[in-house]
């Protein structure tokens, strides 16, 4: 890129941003066309690295949307642009098997994402309550096998569960997996009975160990992890309480964790977005963490993890729900903006998570994992506007607005831009993602190919 035309790219944002706290260095990066294919190239929210960070692993969507239409899983070589494919669903059509959002193991070599029920058609079609999380290992793809079990017949499993897995990623460790979860069994209850709700809450796979079902077919089947539900929720929150009634957005918190207000570290926990009714019945979303015990094959008293065909699943025995922020009283209440899943720091101390300025616009805030006041981290003159991730040294974040990649200086809030200002069209989405060296980051964009235009991945270098 010119550097005349970078000088004035970051000059004139200056000139508008006044207040934004820009450190105005010539710092924009040349973006490097990683792929070209004329399908999509989706990148997942996190996880899209190998761990030695030499490859990208992606969906085929050409649109965020459209899991139940995609076929394939596939890599890219950073370095030489290389495309493998790792996996191709059988039967594809418009209403399913579809698969999307691969999340590579930062330890090792398997790769978790999304699979609809392999018997979907246009009567029994892709949906919340009908997908799961599928394994394939990068050294053997082709083959995978579930991640969790399922089962919607009688008995049910502990360890199993009853409905659609997504939005996977692994602990830090690479040995757990959390996930966002959606119940059949209360969902078809739901059309019968409309004081039964399928309310959308969260989970963790613990490599524990694996879970048989008495059943197997394409709606049962027999899982690597046991399964169990991290979120208590409810139809009906009394206002003003931290009942909720969905979780959701999660994310682990910290590499290992984080320190608890008595100075024990608290190993496994996942904070997430939960939605509380204020006290005149409107709904807020707010930042919760449940503290999840090491062993989760043990329920609460006359409460089984897998729940009764017309309960839900319940947590397991130890698990701690508590919420963190209270921003009922704000201008704009609530977690706002695009939707994102939350963040935290490497050492679990700090959640950071989108909410409204008192100017209507979307920043980046902070808030301590054991809680406390919350803080202004941007102040960007536009609204975020996709997810954002945090470096793996946790100095930096990187941030999507205005049509442009920022760096986010962890500490003090300053924004630097290192691309260009895009067109709407051109515009990066769904966020920039860290390489685990820190050395560079990669994101998506959709390019013009004759009349269509496919989601492509690039790439820019932090050195």
């Amino acid at each position: 890129m010119p550097a005349a035309k970078k000088f004035t790219s970051i000059l004139l944002w200056s000139m508008l941003c006044s207040s934004c706290n820009v450190r105005p260095t010539n710092a924009l990066m040349d973006e490097i066309q990683l792929t070209s294919g004329t399908y999509g190239h989706t990148l997942n929210a996190a996880q899209v690295f190998s761990p030695d960070g030499e490859w990208i692993v992606y969906d085929t969507r050409n649109d965020d949307t459209h899991i139940s239409r995609t076929e394939g899983i596939e890599k890219v070589s950073v370095n030489s642009g290389e495309i493998v494919r790792l996996y191709t669903t059988k039967n594809q059509s418009e209403y399913g098997p579809g698969v999307g959002a691969a999340a590579w193991n930062p330890k090792g070599t398997k790769i978790v994402f999304i699979h609809g029920l392999l018997d979907s058609d246009v009567a029994k079609p892709y949906g919340f309550t009908r997908r799961f999380g599928a394994l394939v290992d990068d050294l053997a793809p082709s083959v995978f096998t579930h991640a969790e079990a399922r089962t919607v017949h009688h008995p049910l499993v502990a360890g199993a569960l009853r409905g659609g897995t997504h939005a996977h990623t692994w602990s830090g460790d690479g040995r757990w997996i959390s996930f966002t979860y959606n119940d059949f069994l209360l969902e078809k209850l739901n059309k019968s009975d409309s004081t039964i709700r399928d309310l959308r809450t969260i989970g963790v796979m613990s490599p524990l160990q694996s879970v048989t079902v008495s059943e197997e077919d394409n709606d049962n089947f027999s899982g690597n992890y046991f399964a169990v539900v991290t979120a208590t929720v409810t139809e009906s929150p009394a206002p003003g309480t931290d009942a909720i009634d969905r979780a959701f957005d999660e994310c682990w918190i910290g590499a290992d964790g984080y320190v608890n207000r008595d100075g024990v570290r608290q190993h496994r926990a996942i904070a997430f977005q939960g939605n509380v009714r204020s006290d005149d019945g409107s709904t807020v979303a707010e930042v919760f963490v449940s503290d999840i015990p090491g062993n989760i094959s043990t329920p609460e008293d006359s409460l089984p993890l897998e729940g009764t065909p017309t309960t839900r699943p319940n947590v397991p025995k130890g698990l701690v729900q508590r919420r963190v922020t209270f921003t009922a009283n704000r201008k704009y209440p609530g977690l706002q903006g695009p939707r994102v899943r939350l963040r935290t720091s490497p050492d679990g101390s700090i959640i950071y998570f989108h909410m409204k300025d008192d100017n209507g616009v979307v920043q980046i805030y902070t808030v301590p994992t054991i809680g406390g006041p919350i803080q202004q981290l941007t102040k960007f003159s536009t609204s975020l506007q996709s997810q954002f991730n945090v470096s793996p040294d946790g100095k930096r974040l990187s941030a999507i607005a205005d049509n442009r990649v920022w760096l986010v200086d962890a500490d003090d809030g300053a924004v630097t831009p290192i691309t260009i200002r895009h067109n709407d069209e051109d515009a990066p989405v769904n966020g920039a993602s860290w390489s685990p060296s820190g050395k560079f980051l990669v994101y998506n964009r959709y390019v013009a190919s004759g009349d269509q235009r496919f989601l492509q991945i690039f790439k820019l270098g932090m050195e």
